[in-house]
């Protein structure tokens, strides 16, 4: 049984940084797609960032170009530097394995962390 735990936020001013961790129990995150995703009461469920199995192709939502950073090596990592209020929400790391491009869609990944909550005040 594959899980996924996140770690890493917490409450934070604007234009603080973090950075979340996701580790993975029962299997290694070798060969998968892994992702962070993050969703505000009342909103869906929204991409952040992805990563490619080798690490070398990344994609980033709108909103965080620039600002994000994903990596990975045993785990899955999420700089978040110049946090901004609009930045608040629990965010979720997931994985999929057997896929070589990086999907937007929730419904493509397989495996999900429990949500980490990220708030930023202004």
């Amino acid at each position: 049984q594959v899980q996924l735990v996140e770690s890493g936020g917490g409450l934070v001013q604007a234009g603080a940084s973090l950075r979340l961790s996701c580790a993975a129990s029962g299997r290694t995150f070798a060969g998968s797609v892994l992702a962070w995703f993050r969703q505000a009461p009342g909103n869906a469920r929204e991409f952040v960032a992805g990563i490619t199995s080798s690490g070398l192709l990344t994609k980033y939502g709108d909103p965080v170009k620039g600002r994000f950073a994903i990596s990975r090596d045993n785990v899955v990592f999420l700089q978040m530097n110049n946090l901004k209020p609009e930045d608040t929400a629990a965010y979720y790391c997931a994985a999929v394995w057997a896929r070589y491009t990086i999907s937007t869609s929730p419904s493509s990944y397989t495996y999900w962390g429990q949500g980490t909550q990220v708030t930023v005040s202004s």
